[in-house]
């Protein structure tokens, strides 16, 4: 099995020489309050897309809904190249937003085909990474994440539990 089967977590060093391991993580990134944004009619999830999400000021974890939660509900078991994910000046804008942990509905957080460098910029500037997640059933809102990677010593990723809480 892959530290990136399943819902997993991106550490840093999954695309940046030097950078942080899974079981160096910090906790208090991994888990506390989550704002779940619905962005389902999009192709990609640009800096626009964002600005248009509707996200609370102070927003340090988001996760991604998109169109690709409709995959999970169907029960599609083959890889779709063709998936929503963000590019890279979204990635700079949750940057400069100061977002520490991002999650997407997908097995990966960048286009198929696009290069590394949404991963490098997230995870150079200490973002965490959550992908893999299914989000089929989940409302847009603010919850309690609870995400638990397996602490796998000098990895840079790690499948991980992760759950949401209803806040109220």
């Amino acid at each position: 099995m892959s530290s990136h089967t399943g819902t997993h977590i991106d550490a840093p060093r999954h695309f940046v020489e030097g950078g942080a391991t899974v079981e160096n993580l910090c906790l208090e990134t991994l888990n506390g309050e989550v704002f779940v944004a619905s962005v389902t009619d999009v192709e990609t999830i640009s800096a626009k897309e964002l600005e248009l999400a509707g996200l609370p000021e102070g927003v340090e974890r988001l996760l991604l809904k998109t169109s690709n939660s409709d995959l999970w509900s169907l029960g599609c078991g083959t890889f779709q190249k063709n998936f929503v994910a963000l590019t890279l000046d979204g990635a700079e804008w949750l940057i400069r937003r100061g977002v520490k942990l991002v999650g997407i509905d997908y097995l990966s957080i960048q286009r198929f085909h696009d290069s590394n460098e949404t991963h490098r910029v997230l995870l150079g500037n200490g973002v965490i990474v959550v992908e893999g997640l299914n989000l089929a059933y989940v409302e847009a809102g603010s919850y309690e994440l609870l995400c638990l990677p397996l602490p796998i010593v000098g990895a840079e990723g790690a499948p991980a539990r992760v759950v949401l809480r209803c806040l109220t």
